[in-house]
């Protein structure tokens, strides 16, 4: 079966050792400095919010004194191979949209929880719904450590919740978004492997089968109002750095995707 015949039919494709020892190396060297000096800066207010990732690792914040870092580091993420997956499965308007860490909470009283990526967007469910087989929201999910984290609701990303699925999902009628629910898929990775899934699918975190846990997501779509709305031009390279990033298409289209939102 296809990569993209796999996707269309679940939501998902797991790529076994996609990545090379050397590729995930120098993702690793990257996120490592940005993720360990974030956490050391805001341990206490992560263990109080119950945090379980970190985002926007490309914003210029995360490179004072580093500023070449941040060249390798768009380098490093906008990989040939992934990059030509990507356009072979969904053809060559794909933009880049964020980067995300995600870790073992610290505060143990945080529980996986089940969601929908835009739910914590003011948009409206129904609207969500409306709209969910027109929009292309992705990650692609780099493990940095071996994992079984991930779990997931195959072909979710093609129908809406079922009655249970919406309670849990969203804490109604004396439900909670922790509980169980039939159907679900529990990835296992290890490093070399990537996990491409859609955003806007059922899924949520494991955090009680791994005593650490350090997973990367490139997060992708084709441009969608909705979706497009929350997007922080701020993660994306200059026009210096932007000419000397090879596989510069993603972000390319991220430009473009902003002068097109300011047209609407």
């Amino acid at each position: 079966m296809s990569a993209k015949k796999e996707y269309d039919d679940k939501g998902y494709v797991i790529l076994r050792n996609f990545l090379s020892n050397d590729e995930i190396l120098l993702i690793s060297k990257c996120v490592n400095r940005i993720y360990e000096s974030w956490l050391n800066k805001n341990r206490a207010g992560i263990f109080e919010n119950q945090l379980v990732n970190m985002h926007s690792l490309s914003k210029v914040e995360y490179f004072e004194n580093y500023t070449q870092d941040r060249l390798t580091f768009f380098n490093a993420i906008s990989n040939q191979k992934i990059v030509n997956l990507l356009e072979c499965m969904f053809g060559p308007k794909i933009y880049f949209h964020n980067t995300q860490v995600f870790f073992n909470p610290l505060n143990k009283k945080k529980r996986p929880y089940w969601h929908r990526d835009m739910q914590y967007s003011p948009i409206a469910d129904d609207i969500q719904k409306e709209q969910q087989d027109k929009m292309l929201s992705l990650h692609i999910r780099i493990p940095l450590e071996k994992e079984k984290g991930l779990e997931l609701i195959p072909g979710s990303h093609k129908r809406w919740d079922s009655e249970l699925e919406k309670n849990v999902r969203l804490e109604l009628n004396g439900h909670h978004n922790n509980e169980e629910l039939p159907y679900s898929k529990l990835i296992e990775v290890n490093t070399g492997d990537i996990v491409l899934f859609s955003s806007q699918m059922l899924h949520r975190g494991n955090y009680d089968l791994n005593p650490s846990r350090k997973a990367f997501d490139i997060c992708l779509g084709s441009y969608h109002d909705l979706s497009f709305d929350f997007f922080d031009e701020q993660v994306l390279p200059s026009k210096k750095e932007l000419k000397l990033i090879k596989n510069k298409q993603w972000f390319i289209c991220a430009k473009n995707n902003i002068k097109r939102k300011m047209l609407v």
